[in-house]
């Protein structure tokens, strides 16, 4: 059982847009990452992130010395790949100068344009704030959550402009940053990064998922008692979920859906793939299934990280 994931105006880290000039630019001197986002989800840790992939990062430059920034005045290229962070703390911040500084970089040739726009959910947000006694920028004269919900509403329209809409909401740092150097990665191009992720579907659908399967329909080893204490990792689990006489069939038709898909998302420029498989409780049925489908792409020559949710927030 499979489902399809948000469109690209709702949150997902893996809908970023593949550039013209992606063939030319993967390479890195001539990419230029803007990040910007709602204040809280996470721009600074971004840019961080950046630095570690070998960016130079900059934040809450003037739009207006955008482009003196990307083609310095000797004219020649920009040593390394660049990352700016832009939002409502810059001076001249507003959607319509970014917007004109963005069109007329996309017309530089040889300049790889991506637009990186964070989102989190408002309670979260007013959480973030509220631990880290910081003042929301436009909360100064009005309750946190107004201002929280004036900044969305001002920066709504470079949410629709955005390449990749990353929502934060749920993300460890950890998960954060594979999912940047997945996408934003400078080197040779390695092609499509697939991300495995078993969950649990009463605690909730991986926001950052393309793919979701669905595993609820296979032998549950919760009702075994032997079984209960362990995990899909663990062959006594394996055996007995792979011994269900749908299992086959179910894996079958998964690689075969899967098997086409892969090679026309990486030319499209998709870099990197999110799948989710899950069950009720996101321990056995869901993990064993993710391990065999990791196993399965790894054969295949796919780059692939494995993770399993539930059992890292129980500390397995």
């Amino acid at each position: 059982m499979t489902h399809s994931t948000p469109s690209p105006d709702t949150v997902c880290p893996t809908q970023l847009a593949a550039s013209p000039r992606d063939v030319g630019a993967r390479g890195g001197n001539g990419r230029v990452v803007i990040v910007t986002g709602l204040s809280g989800a996470g721009k600074t840790s971004a840019l961080k992130v950046f630095e570690d992939l070998g960016y130079e990062a900059v934040d809450n430059l003037p739009v207006g010395l955008l482009p003196s920034l990307v083609r310095p005045a000797d004219g020649e290229a920009m040593a390394r790949p660049l990352a700016v962070g832009i939002d409502i703390r810059t001076r001249d911040f507003g959607v319509e100068p970014i917007a004109k500084a963005l069109d007329a970089l996309a017309d530089e040739r040889g300049l790889d344009v991506r637009v990186l726009f964070l989102d989190c959910d408002d309670d979260v947000l007013c959480r973030r704030f509220t631990e880290t006694r910081r003042r929301h920028p436009l909360a100064v004269d009005r309750p946190l959550a107004d201002g929280i919900r004036h900044e969305r509403a001002l920066v709504s329209p470079l949410k629709r402009r955005a390449d990749l809409v990353f929502d934060t909401t749920n993300l460890a740092p950890g998960q954060f940053k594979r999912v940047l150097a997945g996408h934003f990665g400078v080197g040779a191009d390695q092609g499509l990064m697939v991300f495995v992720t078993s969950f649990a579907y009463r605690n909730g659908l991986p926001r950052e998922a393309d793919l979701v399967f669905d595993a609820r329909f296979l032998a549950n080893p919760h009702y075994v008692a032997d079984l209960k204490p362990l995990t899909g990792r663990d062959d006594g689990v394996a055996a007995y979920v792979a011994a269900d006489v749908a299992f086959p069939a179910f894996f079958q038709s998964m690689t075969d859906l899967l098997a086409p898909l892969l090679p026309r998302f990486s030319a499209e420029g998709k870099s990197y793939l999110t799948i989710a498989i899950g069950c009720t409780g996101g321990r056995h049925r869901s993990v064993f299934v993710s391990e065999r489908l990791a196993a399965w792409l790894k054969q295949r020559g796919v780059r692939v990280e494995l993770r399993h949710r539930e059992l890292e927030a129980g500390g397995v």
